[in-house]
Parts: structure tokens; sequence; C-alpha cells
């Protein structure tokens, strides 16, 4: 997908406190008809106009896979972001028109798995939302472990349970509840599958976990969208394109090379999928790589650099873009 491309004019239909840090948005399409088909997984990206700025969020989409009439995602509140969830906390209403992309999967069901063992750690509950419904729909094995901070930020820790009862498995903190994640990874049968998605920290505990537990890689799925960080602003030469640009310090450098009006492809803007992948010609200084989808011996080689969440300081930079 390009900026640009592929998107889909859409109309707020409805906005739901889930409680104090979350909010549930309501989709459908601005002209009618039905949304195209996705899987449990799937992100769509929401684009926002937010006072002659333009911010390009991912959220998973929660809804479920089986009824495309609307789309919903749920955005947690953070009030020490780059800005892009406080604007859809505070200004987005129903009624309003939107532009978000088609929807992209990077955390898809494996269905050759005899069983999903899923582990969520708090806004991470999302994209199960999605899965746990469509393996619903087909009679699918599963259960859900779920950790966050107390009853109150349980986020549809009601509703799974209601829908599910015993494959919903809930830790709290304030309760001292903690989720024995060697055993259960343990005694697990022959052809269960682990997903998670939660804080970076649950991600990198529990794929450690498994790989010393002897889960193979192509078992043990995660989902983390990282945010680009701030950081002391970088000049860059793009050299296809003959353009010079500067990186801002809340600006990442895959939106300064938008800004400079160019489009490069993009499907997930948090360091995930690899379509922003760029190929560095020359450089003086030294990386700050963010990303989830280059290799350490990439990230040492200084060949390659993920514009959507990394950055660089040093005296230049040129990029094959």
């Amino acid at each position: 997908m390009r900026a640009g491309s592929n998107r889909i004019d859409v109309t707020v239909t409805d906005v739901v406190v889930v409680n104090e840090l979350v909010k549930r948005f309501h989709f459908e399409r601005t002209h009618g008809g039905i949304l195209p088909t996705f899987s449990g997984g799937a992100h769509v990206v929401v684009e926002m106009r937010d006072e002659g700025k333009t911010r390009l969020n991912p959220y998973s989409l929660m809804s479920s896979p089986l009824d495309t009439r609307d789309y919903t995602i749920s955005v947690r509140r953070d009030d020490a972001g780059r800005g892009g969830s406080l604007f859809m906390h505070r200004e987005v209403k129903p009624g309003q028109r939107m532009v978000i992309s088609n929807p992209v999967n990077l955390f898809s069901l494996d269905l050759r798995a005899k069983k999903h063992l899923m582990i969520a750690g708090g806004i991470g509950i999302t994209p199960f939302m999605a899965q746990t419904a469509q393996l619903a729909g087909r009679g699918g094995n599963f259960e859900l472990h779920y950790a966050c901070r107390n009853d109150a930020l349980a986020t549809y820790a009601d509703v799974l349970t209601a829908r599910y009862d015993r494959r919903i498995h809930l830790y709290r903190d304030d309760h001292g509840e903690k989720l024995d994640l060697e055993k259960l990874l343990s005694t697990q049968p022959l052809g269960t599958y682990l997903y998670v998605c939660g804080p970076a920290g649950m991600i990198k505990w529990v794929r450690a976990t498994a790989a010393e537990a002897g889960w193979p890689d192509e078992t043990v799925h995660f989902e983390h969208f990282a945010a680009p960080q701030p950081g002391k602003p970088f000049d860059v030469r793009l050299a296809v394109s003959e353009v010079d640009i500067r990186v801002g310090e809340h600006e990442s450098l895959l939106e300064a090379i938008e800004a400079a009006g160019l489009n490069p492809p993009y499907l997930c803007r948090g360091g995930v999928c690899g379509q922003c992948e760029t190929n560095v010609i020359s450089y003086d200084g030294k990386f700050l790589h963010n990303d989830h989808w280059l290799s350490e011996e990439d990230h040492r080689s200084g060949c390659k650099i993920m514009p959507c969440v990394s950055r660089f300081e040093g005296k230049s930079l040129t990029l094959e873009r």
C-alpha cells in the first residue's frame, strides 16, 4: 500500500466509552455498502487531520470478520504519546467523516493449528476479539489468557467471558493473579500455536519462554506496533528523488519523506511489516533501530533502515529513496 491508495471513506457511527482509558469507534462506509472482508488479527490505518498535520495510525479491527457491515476499533488514550490517541479521544465524534485503509493482516491465525493459545496484555486484547469470533464461528479450538491491571481496566473481559466462559482466563495485577507461563506452555497438546499481543515486555517474555521450552518459531506469532520515538532532528539526502529533508524531533523519518511529497510504501507504520524498508547508501553517525523487522545482522551492517520507527544521529545520511 502507498499513502493515498486503497483508502476507504467512512463515517463514524458511534463512539463508546469503554473505561477511563479506552474508547471504541464504529465506522460504516460513507456511501453505503459492506466493507472489505478481513480475517482476525487484521488492522486498518486511520487517517487523522489534526490542525494541518496528517496522522496515520494503525489500529486492530476488533469487530467480527463474519459481519463487515461496519468496522470497530478501540483506542487506548496515551497522554504522553505523539497525539494520535488524544485526537481520537478528544476530536472524533459520531457523524464525522474519516478515511481508513483497507485491512491488512500481519497477525493472522494459522488454520493448520489444532489449538490456538492466545495471550493478551492491556489493549493487546483487541485483535483477539476478532480472532475468537472467527474461530468460534467455525468451531475452532482456542483459549485466551488475559493480563490487566484491575477489573476497571479489564477491557472487554466481561464480553469475552460471557461469550466463551471457561476458555477465558483473567489475571489482574491488583488481585495478585499471575500467569504461570512455563507451566502453561509445557502442558499444551501437540499442534498448538501461540499468539501474543500486548506491551513490548510481555511479548519479549512470552517469546523467550516459548523458545526456551522448545516451541518452533513458526508456531509463535506476535503483534506489537512500535510507536516512532522522539529524538534529535537530523538531515537526510534522498538520492533517487534528489531531495534533501530534515526530520523533526517529534516526526518519523517516514513522515518527513511523505511531507516532502513522496509516497513510500507502508502497511503497518509500526516497524513490523517490512514494506518501508530502505537501503542506506552512505552515512556518518549511528542508527537508532526500533523495528521488529530487520535482523540483528541488518542492524549492525548499517545497510538498511525502517523509516517508520527508526532514527539516526550523526553528520550525514543518504538513502536509496
